[in-house]
């Protein structure tokens, strides 16, 4: 098993390419080793020392580690967890492992806005934020601001601002005159 792996936008982030399906739909994040209880692989990965959080999409994996840590002291590690978990067979989820992460519900008046503000991050914004190794998911709409969730390499992104005001923003509000800003969420 070769695993590839890949720098991301965020240096404290690193993006791992097992080859193969991590996930077959949505992403799964772990911000802590504690929110890693449904998933073998977050497990084995949060037990390297300098782990801070774990975040899997379609195929690739992303480690968050400490600002205490270096790269060259913990990647081998990594490298070694995850080709032994997708050696030994073990599930990546398992248990009453919570659906796969995705937008919050909506209703309400501004219903047809949010199916469009959707739309929008699904088919231009969360497909380029993946090839970081990240995921941005819809959280909130009220009286015109736009709530997200950065996760994987987009949280705590050096960048992570400058890719919602100039990026996202823009997008929105050329296409969705109702949307007058985007604003992060926390976890």
């Amino acid at each position: 098993m070769f695993i590839q792996t890949e720098s991301t936008p965020n240096p404290a982030t690193l993006k791992f390419l097992p080859g193969q399906a991590v996930l077959d739909t949505g992403t799964a994040d772990f911000p802590t080793s504690e929110a890693a209880g449904s998933s073998p692989l977050a497990q084995r990965l949060f037990a390297v020392d300098g782990v801070k959080a774990v975040f899997f999409g379609n195929d690739f994996v992303t480690v968050t580690k400490s600002d205490e840590v270096a790269w060259d002291h913990i990647k081998p590690a990594l490298l070694g967890a995850i080709m032994e978990h997708f050696q030994s067979g073990d599930a990546i989820m398992t248990g009453e492992a919570e659906a796969p992460a995705g937008h919050a519900a909506h209703d309400g008046p501004d219903v047809e806005i949010v199916n469009q503000i959707k739309e929008l991050l699904d088919t231009r914004v969360r497909p380029a934020v993946a090839q970081d190794g990240g995921d941005i998911t819809f959280h909130g709409f009220e009286r015109g601001v736009v709530y997200l969730h950065m996760q994987g390499a987009c949280a705590g992104c050096p960048s992570s601002t400058l890719t919602l005001k100039m990026g996202i923003e823009n997008l929105l509000r050329h296409y969705i005159p109702e949307v007058l800003e985007v604003r992060p969420v926390a976890a």
